[in-house]
C-alpha cells in the first residue's frame, strides 16, 4: 500500500529537541508513504525547500509565493521562472487567494496569483492553488487566465461542493487534508464522497492541520494515511483502494515527479 503527501512543508516541520527530519520521514516510509511534495511559499526559503528535494529520491517541490507572505507584492516573478527549470521542482505555487486572514491585500494577491498562472501556463506545469474566503474571484482569475489549458489541484480543500465541482469542470485535482476529520466538517465529507476517483488527492499541509486523533499537535507526513482511512470510509471503499488511486492521480497530475511505485 502506497501513500503519497501531495502537499507539506518538509522545512517547516516542528520537530522535537532530538529528532531529525530524516527520523520524521523514515516514520512516513514505514507506514507506506512513497513519495512527499515538499511546497515552496516564499523566495527567501525557497533554497532550503529544494535543498531537502535535492537530498532525497522520495521528495519533490514546487515554486511560487503564498497568498499570505509579502512577497505577493513584488512586480518580478523571474526567480520562479528560473526555479522552476530545476528537475526537482514539480509545480508551480503556491499560489491563490486568502480574503480570510488577509482582505485588505486582495489587489496585491490578484496580481500574484495572474502572474503564477501565466508562468505554469508558459512553463507546462500544473498549479497548486490556496483558496479562502474567495471563491468568485479565484473561479474568475483560473478561468480568465485559461488554467484549465494545463490544470493543477486546490489543496487543502475547505470550501463547498459547488465550488469543488466548479474546479473539476476546469480540470483541477481536489486535495483533501487532515480537515476533513475534524466532527464539524460535514461539508467536507460531503466533498470526499463526490469527487470523481481520478481527481482526488491526499495530503497533509504538515505541519499544521493535524487530523484526528492528532488534533491540535504538530503536523507530520505519516499522517496522511489517517487522512486516506477516513475518505475511504466516507467513499465506501477500502483503504487499498484508495491509496492506489490517489498515488495515481499524483504521478497523473505531476508528470516531472519521479515516483518509486
Amino acid at each position: 500500500m502506497k501513500f503519497i503527501d501531495s502537499h507539506c512543508h518538509l522545512d517547516r516541520l516542528e520537530l522535537p529537541e532530538g529528532v531529525t527530519l530524516e527520523q520524521v520521514m523514515n516514520e512516513a516510509r514505514a507506514r507506506g508513504v512513497c513519495h512527499f511534495l515538499n511546497i515552496g511559499v516564499e523566495q527567501d526559503s525557497f533554497p532550503q525547500v529544494l535543498a531537502i528535494a535535492e537530498a532525497h529520491a522520495d521528495v519533490s517541490c514546487s515554486v511560487g509565493t503564498h497568498p499570505l507572505y509579502e512577497g505577493i507584492h513584488e512586480t518580478n516573478f523571474d526567480w520562479v521562472r528560473s526555479a522552476a527549470n530545476h528537475c526537482k521542482v514539480v509545480a508551480i505555487g503556491e499560489t491563490g487567494l486568502d480574503y480570510y486572514y488577509k482582505p485588505e491585500s486582495a489587489e496585491a494577491q490578484q496580481r500574484s496569483f495572474r502572474a503564477h498562472i501565466r508562468l505554469a501556463r508558459e512553463l507546462g506545469l500544473p498549479l497548486i492553488v490556496h483558496t479562502r474566503q474567495a471563491q468568485t474571484d479565484t473561479l474568475n482569475l483560473l478561468k480568465e487566465e485559461g488554467a484549465s489549458e494545463f490544470g493543477g489541484v486546490l489543496h487543502c480543500f475547505t470550501e463547498d461542493w459547488p465550488m469543488a465541482a466548479a474546479a473539476l469542470e476546469l480540470g483541477f485535482y481536489i486535495s483533501l487534508s487532515g480537515i476533513v476529520t475534524f466532527r464539524n466538517a460535514d461539508s467536507l465529507r460531503e466533498v470526499a464522497r463526490n469527487v470523481p476517483p481520478d481527481r482526488l488527492l491526499i495530503e497533509t499541509d504538515a505541519p499544521w492541520l493535524a487530523p484526528v486523533p492528532y488534533r491540535g499537535k504538530s503536523n507530520l507526513p505519516a499522517y496522511v494515511v489517517e487522512v486516506a482511512q477516513c475518505i475511504a470510509r466516507e467513499r465506501g471503499i477500502s483503504l487499498d483502494a484508495l491509496a492506489a488511486q490517489t498515488t495515481a492521480n499524483f504521478c497523473q497530475l505531476f508528470r516531472r515527479a519521479d515516483v518509486a511505485i
